[in-house]
C-alpha cells in the first residue's frame, strides 16, 4: 500500500477551505439577486407608488346654453356729410380719422356769391320796409277822411291795397334773405353728429354741387356699436322646444347677455345686451335676424368688422360639464378616463353637446360622483395601473393663487409632477 506523503496530508485541508469559501459566495450572490428581484417585482412592498392624475368630480350645476354665431359690427349712428350749395372747396378742416363734435366746421365751400346774395337779399328787405312805413302813414291819413266822408271810397280802399301789397313785400323780402342767410350758412359745412369722421372724399379745389349732393366726409359714431347677426329657424325652434318642456329656462331677469370674440380668438371682457329679434324669417337664407348693443370705448370694435357672438339665450338648471383637455375626441367617438372604485382609469364613452366657455357641455354618458380625470395624462405608463387621483379644481386654485407661494409638497404639487 503506497504511502501519502507529508505534503499532500497538508495541502487537502488547504482546498477544502477554498472550496466551501466559494460555494458560500455564490449562495449569498444568488440570495442578494433574489431578494432584489422581489423588491423589484411589480406590486411588491417595495416597488413605486401609483401615479398622482388631477380629477374632476363629477356634479350637476346650472349651465347657461349658448350659441356661438358670426356677425359684422355697425356704428350705431352714421351720417354722410354732402354738400348742399354748388362751389368750390376752399378749405378742409378737420383731421382724417380723428374724433369732431355736432356742429364742428369741416369744409368752407367758396361763400362770395351766397354772401353776395344775402347782402341783396337784406337791401331788398330794407326797401320793402320802407314802402310799407309810407303805406302805413297813408292809411293813418285816409282813414278819418275816409269817415268824416272827405274822401271818397275808391280812394280809401286803394291806400289800403297799397298797405297790404307793401306787407306782403316785406314777408317776401324776409323770406328770400332768410333763404340767403341758409344758403350762406350751408358754404360752411359742419358736422351733423359727434363721432369719428373718415377720410375726405373731395380736397380743396372740387367743385361740388348741390344737385349731386357731392359726398363730402362719412362720420360714424363707435363709441356703442351695434352687432348684426343671424339665427337659423331650427336652432330656434329647438330652444323654443327645450323651454316648453322645462328642460332649460331663460333668466329670471329676462336679459339676454351677449359676449363677442375677436378675430384672433379673444373674447372681449364686457357684454353686450340683445337688442331685438326679428320674427320674420329670411325666405332666401332661413335666418332669423338678431341685433346686439356693445360698448366701444376702446374702439376696438371698428364698423364692417367680423366678428362672433356668444349669446347666452337660455340656462339648463342640471348641466354636466367637463375641460376640453379631459375629453378625448377622434372618428370613432368621444371618451373619458373615469377612476373606478380600485383607483383603475378605465374609458367611457360620453356624449358631447356644446363648447362652453373652453369646457364641454356633457349629454349623456357619466353619472354624479364619478371622477374624471383631467390632468397627468402623460404618467400613466401603464394602461389600467392604479393611479393616485388628485383634486383637479384645487390645483387650479393654487395656480390662481400664484407662483409665490410656498414649494413644498403637497397632493396638489404632486398632481403637477
Amino acid at each position: 500500500m503506497a504511502k501519502t506523503s507529508p505534503s499532500t496530508h497538508a495541502s487537502l485541508p488547504l482546498f477544502r477551505k477554498a472550496q466551501m469559501a466559494c460555494i458560500a459566495g455564490t449562495v449569498s450572490i444568488l440570495l442578494g439577486c433574489g431578494a432584489k428581484d422581489s423588491a423589484s417585482a411589480p406590486g411588491g412592498n417595495g416597488g413605486p407608488p401609483p401615479p398622482s392624475v388631477g380629477v374632476l368630480t363629477v356634479e350637476q350645476q346650472r349651465v347657461a346654453l349658448q350659441t356661438e354665431l358670426p356677425g359684422r359690427v355697425s356704428p350705431i349712428r352714421v351720417a354722410q356729410v354732402r354738400a348742399r350749395v354748388n362751389g368750390v372747396v376752399l378749405q378742409r378742416l378737420f383731421k382724417e380719422g380723428s374724433q369732431v363734435q355736432a356742429g364742428q366746421m369741416l369744409f368752407q365751400i367758396d361763400p362770395a356769391p351766397y354772401r353776395a346774395a344775402y347782402d341783396s337779399a337784406q337791401a331788398s328787405l330794407a326797401k320793402a320796409q320802407a314802402n310799407l312805413m309810407q303805406a302805413n302813414a297813408q292809411l293813418v291819413r285816409y282813414k278819418p277822411l275816409a269817415e268824416a266822408n272827405a274822401v271818397s271810397q275808391q280812394e280809401f280802399t286803394s291806400v289800403v291795397t297799397a298797405q297790404k301789397q307793401a306787407q306782403a313785400d316785406v314777408a317776401a323780402a324776409e323770406a328770400t334773405l332768410q333763404s340767403a342767410r341758409i344758403n350762406l350758412e350751408y358754404a360752411s359745412v359742419t358736422a351733423p353728429i359727434s363721432g369719428r369722421i373718415g377720410q375726405a372724399l373731395v380736397t380743396e379745389g372740387a367743385l361740388v354741387s348741390q344737385t349731386e349732393a357731392t359726398q363730402l366726409a362719412l362720420i360714424q359714431q363707435t363709441d356703442t356699436v351695434f352687432v348684426n347677426f343671424t339665427q337659423s329657424t331650427s336652432d330656434v325652434l329647438n330652444l323654443r322646444k327645450a323651454v316648453a318642456a322645462k328642460q332649460v329656462r331663460i333668466a329670471s331677469d329676462g336679459s339676454v347677455p351677449v359676449r363677442v370674440v375677436l378675430e384672433d380668438g379673444s373674447e372681449l371682457p364686457r357684454t353686450g345686451k340683445l337688442l331685438f329679434t326679428d320674427l320674420t324669417v329670411d325666405p332666401s337664407s332661413g335666418q332669423v335676424t338678431l341685433r346686439a348693443e356693445m360698448p366701444n370705448g376702446d374702439g376696438l370694435l371698428l364698423p364692417g368688422q367680423y366678428v362672433r357672438v356668444r349669446l347666452s339665450q337660455a340656462e339648463l338648471p342640471q348641466g354636466i360639464v367637463l375641460p376640453q383637455q379631459a375629453v378625448t375626441r377622434t372618428a370613432q367617438g368621444d371618451t373619458v378616463l373615469v377612476v373606478g372604485a380600485d383607483n383603475k382609469p378605465a374609458p367611457r364613452t360620453i356624449k358631447v353637446g356644446a363648447a362652453q366657455n373652453n369646457q364641454w357641455l356633457i349629454l349623456d354618458g357619466l353619472k354624479v360622483g364619478e371622477q374624471v380625470i383631467v390632468d397627468g395624462f402623460q404618467k400613466m405608463m401603464v394602461p389600467g395601473a392604479p393611479v393616485n387621483p388628485v383634486p383637479w379644481e384645487a390645483k387650479a386654485a393654487s395656480a390662481a393663487a400664484g407662483l409665490t407661494a410656498s414649494s413644498a409638497s403637497s397632493p396638489t404639487s404632486a398632481a403637477s409632477k
